[in-house]
């Protein structure tokens, strides 16, 4: 059954029509980056993909189920098979690592133990395993005020680990990274996916970080499906189409002869 298949999605938000006509299937396994200049409609896709907004038209399956239809405790369970990645990492800043990463036991636990584990951790063994895949065992009892930026993604990562999702949705999650730091957190998600069969869509700002990393590569432009494609297949001409004023902003012209 595929992730998702996306049918003919149109999203308005009053007059403005922010996607239109857009159509893709994603493949179980699948690692797929999503691109395109600012104001795409990127970040909206991916928040019809979670069923936090419904499309004005069309129709989205996820894990074969019609979004729009969704309701509550049949809403709750899609939500826990979709880990998401922000572009902030999105811990409570008042919470220890532990507590932070085993908040992705919330769609499976019930609010008596997970309440309880806010006192004293309730899965000490699955946290320390999920940071030591990101190698953070050692700050294990760090607030995240104490981590550098690329430590909090690592810690927000390891959340998902435990939460162990059938898909892994990054909304642009390096933005706010040097591209150092931006290619180990891509590569630990690349990672991560191909070991665990895990789905993982990733919309990128940073097109250094394609290559390498990701099957197919997903264009969007003024809310429309622009090109998809193996990233080997991507040329200047089609990133100077897709950027247009961006396209020098953002050193596409040597992007487009580098790394190939």
């Amino acid at each position: 059954m595929s992730p998702f298949v996306v049918e003919g999605v149109g999203k308005r938000f009053g007059r403005s029509e922010v996607l239109k006509e857009i159509t893709f299937e994603i493949q179980p396994g699948e690692r797929v980056a999503i691109i395109g200049p600012s104001g795409a409609g990127k970040t909206t896709l991916f928040r019809l993909l979670t069923a936090v907004i419904r499309p004005t038209e069309g129709r989205i399956l996820a894990m074969g189920q019609d979004t729009a239809r969704l309701r509550s405790r049949a809403l709750r369970r899609l939500r826990r098979d979709i880990g998401v990645l922000y572009q902030s990492d999105n811990l409570i800043p008042q919470l220890r690592v532990v507590h932070n990463v085993l908040m992705g036991h919330l769609g499976h636990w019930s609010l008596p133990r997970a309440i309880l584990s806010l006192i004293w951790p309730q899965d000490l063994k699955g946290a320390r395993a999920a940071l030591r895949r990101v190698e953070l065992e050692d700050k294990l009892w760090s607030m995240p005020g104490e981590l550098s930026g690329g430590q909090q993604q690592r810690v927000a990562m390891a959340r998902l680990l435990v939460q162990q999702p059938k898909v892994m949705l990054a909304d642009e999650p390096v933005s706010q990274l040097d591209i150092r730091l931006g290619r180990e957190i891509i590569t630990l998600l690349s990672s991560i996916a191909r070991e665990n069969g895990t789905t993982l869509l990733v919309n990128l700002h940073t097109l250094e970080l394609l290559h390498g990393h990701f099957e197919r590569v997903i264009a969007l432009k003024e809310g429309r499906l622009f090109w998809q494609g193996a990233p080997e297949a991507i040329t200047a001409d089609l990133l100077q189409q897709l950027y247009g004023t961006e396209y020098q902003a953002l050193h596409l012209d040597q992007l487009a002869t580098t790394d190939r």
